[in-house]
């Protein structure tokens, strides 16, 4: 089963307030995936690399979004346990933060069929633009959209479940930029009188 797997700061605070940020909560996701080591200061145990699938993700300012397949009976819930206690130990050393670091326990959605796949991943991969925070979302570095449309780019994304559902690469980029014009549309409606 595939899910939405999604968290934001505690009172909306940035949890990612430089790349190192960025980069350290990535390093964590691939360490508990089982598809990289860790260092010494770490001490995540991995779960096997046929666990989950990373199918998409993204990481903006506040919050994060994560497309994760369940492939065994382990629950998605202990691979995210992992990661944000792991991330909010080095935050809140970092920062010399007390308390929480994400809001709340992260949410996870299932994901029921192929359309919903599709479209949750684009909308995952918008955030950036729709947050302002590019043009062109090729250019945010901690999103997954690259890996799937740039033929240079190498990630860590299990994309042939999504890829498999398109004819090209092209075809998914144009299907995640038509699905960002339909929530511009949604939101210039919501905003009309």
């Amino acid at each position: 089963m595939c899910f939405h797997v999604f968290n934001r700061g505690n009172g909306k605070m940035d949890i990612f307030r430089d790349e190192q940020d960025y980069k350290n909560f990535i390093k964590r996701l691939r360490i508990c995936l089982g598809m990289e080591s860790q260092g010494a200061p770490l001490r995540l145990t991995p779960f096997s690399e046929n666990d989950f699938s990373l199918i998409a993700f993204c990481l903006m300012p506040n919050h994060f979004h994560l497309q994760i397949m369940q492939n065994t009976d382990i629950p998605v819930g202990k691979l995210l346990l992992k990661i944000c206690t792991s991330y909010s130990m080095y935050f809140n050393r970092k920062y010399d933060h007390v308390g929480h670091v994400f809001q709340d326990q992260f949410k996870a959605i299932p994901t029921e069929n192929d359309n919903q796949l599709m479209a949750l991943s684009a909308y995952i991969h918008q955030n950036p633009k729709v947050a302002a925070l590019v043009e062109d979302l090729k250019d945010w570095p901690y999103s997954s959209y690259p890996e799937y449309v740039s033929a240079q780019s190498q990630g860590f994304c299990k994309k042939e479940k999504l890829l498999g559902l398109f004819r090209t690469p092209r075809e998914y980029e144009s299907f995640v930029e038509e699905q960002y014009e339909r929530i511009l549309a949604r939101k210039e409606y919501k905003g009309a009188p």
